[in-house]
């Protein structure tokens, strides 16, 4: 694995997390209240936001409460986002659903008047498709969550060659006009549309097809709701440049910092649980020593063969489906 730059420490010693804000830092990683730290960080001095806010759904780390009571309570966070992020800067808030005496009700809608309120503007609802999950008894399977993609302003950093797909047709040619014979397309890759299909082609549809992060995947730690950094990647390379700041205000063990400093971004990130700092902690030394786990970026989803015994219908079933003996 390649090493950020900003790891370079020229023989200095231990790589430096520091616990409270300074625009010169490479990493730092607070322990305590999201919206006190946010306090301290200067006007428009993120590029970047990346983070999974509590669902409100009585998960440990988290406290349930009436859904009011709870957005309120987001939205004076989100208030203080919006002072710090720069004026090209953007916000990727991913949510799932809240779900109250067996309703659905989904997080990213009530969000959305919220975000709209401070005046910043929404360019793409990303659907984040995965295969794993609770199995409901009475309603369908949840098997997705959403990225809520919000700029600041008109004038927002969006790097296109990064995220270009390869063209499905690479050898399509002008038919008419001064480029007549010339190859139409672009020899980096396609604009991607705005729907992110990930099994298929990186960035061809809105649908992110990513593995979440369960008991085999090869980042799992003991949070029970932990995203992929390569979800975080994606959108620290469209969304921001080389040296610039990515916050995750609930970082939980670190995906948000990894995925920024893997790709030479600086990286903020504030957790309250002690358990979590101390793992994003070894997460992050991992990746200074260069033996922390990830699942590479634009790997396609596992797709069994047929030939696994675990692919293959049990012979119980086929017996009573067919009624052979």
């Amino acid at each position: 694995m390649m090493i950020s730059p900003l790891f370079d420490q020229s023989g200095s010693g231990p790589l430096d997390i520091s616990e409270n804000y300074s625009d010169d830092n490479a990493v730092t990683l607070h322990q305590g209240d999201a919206q006190t730290f946010l306090t301290t960080i200067p006007d428009g001095a993120i590029s970047l936001v990346v983070t999974s806010p509590p669902y409100n759904i009585g998960k440990s780390y988290e406290r349930k409460r009436d859904i009011s009571a709870y957005l309120t309570e987001q939205e004076a966070v989100i208030g203080e986002l919006v002072r710090i992020l720069d004026s090209r800067g953007s916000i990727c808030w991913q949510t799932g659903n809240y779900v109250d005496e067996g309703e659905v009700v989904p997080l990213d809608v009530l969000y959305y008047p919220i975000f709209k309120k401070h005046g910043l503007k929404l360019r793409n609802r990303i659907i984040w498709h995965f295969e794993h999950g609770l199995h409901a008894s009475k309603r369908f399977s949840g098997r997705y969550e959403t990225i809520l993609w919000f700029t600041k302003s008109d004038e927002y950093t969006f790097n296109l060659d990064p995220v270009r797909t390869p063209a499905k047709y690479p050898g399509k040619r002008h038919f008419k006009g001064p480029n007549k014979g010339q190859p139409s397309g672009n020899p980096l890759g396609k604009n991607p549309s705005d729907i992110w299909e990930f099994l298929l082609q990186e960035w061809e549809t809105c649908l992110w097809d990513i593995p979440n992060v369960k008991a085999n995947h090869t980042e799992k730690t003991i949070h029970p709701c932990q995203f992929p950094v390569e979800l975080v990647e994606r959108c620290v390379l469209a969304l921001t440049n080389e040296h610039e700041r990515v916050l995750d205000p609930y970082c939980g063990v670190g995906s948000t910092l990894l995925g920024a400093l893997m790709h030479n971004r600086r990286a903020i990130g504030v957790e309250k649980e002690e358990e979590y700092i101390a793992i994003s902690k070894e997460r992050i030394y991992q990746l200074y020593n260069g033996t922390l786990k990830t699942r590479p970026m634009g790997r396609p989803v596992h797709e069994p063969s047929g030939r696994e015994k675990v692919s293959q219908v049990p012979m119980e079933w086929k017996t009573s489906l067919t009624g052979e003996k």
